[in-house]
């Protein structure tokens, strides 16, 4: 089992030819990007959640991810999935979820340029898992990204330690608070975040 996936694996469809006006997504020049946590922050926050039926999109969400690509953002998600650590359903179950997710927010298969599965419990040695910035090293690495112009964004602590760690933007989604050590800016929801993010020159 491979512990993060660089890239998606979601049922590609045929190549199809681009309809006279539509959007391709993000310039393939971009150099910045959004590293997005699941639970919580795209989708509801379900306990251990392994059920395709059970993926409910949070308010705007799709379109706040619309608004990301729009600007240039490569997109990424970064999930820790400690249920598989712990033996509660299995890598092919958080495939499933994402993919109904993607289907949701209805971007196509390609909306996220990579994706990074830790699937270490918290008593187990950190491949990927979050606070670890392994996989966001790896990716500006991989496709030259700035980290000063990306963003690390989820609504737990440890996405915004994560982002710290990787040295990028971080920022919290939803009401949690921040220890008085950690400096990062709180938004409401995605869509909150996107839109103050799309709205920065660069």
């Amino acid at each position: 089992m491979r512990t993060c996936h660089a890239w998606p694996p979601l049922r590609r469809p045929a190549a199809t030819p681009a309809r006279a006006g539509a959007s391709t997504g993000p310039d393939v020049t971009s150099k910045k990007a959004v590293f997005l946590d699941r639970d919580g922050t795209i989708i509801r926050d379900a306990h251990y959640l392994s059920d395709p039926a059970q993926v409910e999109l949070l308010p705007d969400a799709a379109k706040a991810i619309g608004m990301l690509r729009s600007a240039g953002f490569l997109l990424f998600l970064f999930t820790n999935q400690s249920g598989i650590g712990r033996g509660f359903f299995t890598l092919e179950s958080v495939h499933r979820c994402n993919e109904r997710m993607v289907e949701l927010i209805g971007s196509g298969p390609a909306v996220f340029t990579g994706i990074c599965i830790a699937p270490e419990s918290p008593g187990q040695p950190a491949v990927y898992r979050k606070p670890n910035p392994r996989f966001i090293d790896e990716s500006v690495a991989r496709h030259q990204l700035d980290r000063s112009l990306s963003w690390m964004a989820g609504d737990k602590v440890i996405d915004v330690e994560t982002g710290i760690n990787a040295k990028i933007n971080a920022a919290l989604i939803g009401t949690r608070r921040l220890p008085e050590n950690i400096t990062a800016p709180v938004y409401e929801s995605l869509f909150t975040f996107a839109r103050a993010v799309t709205a920065r020159p660069g």
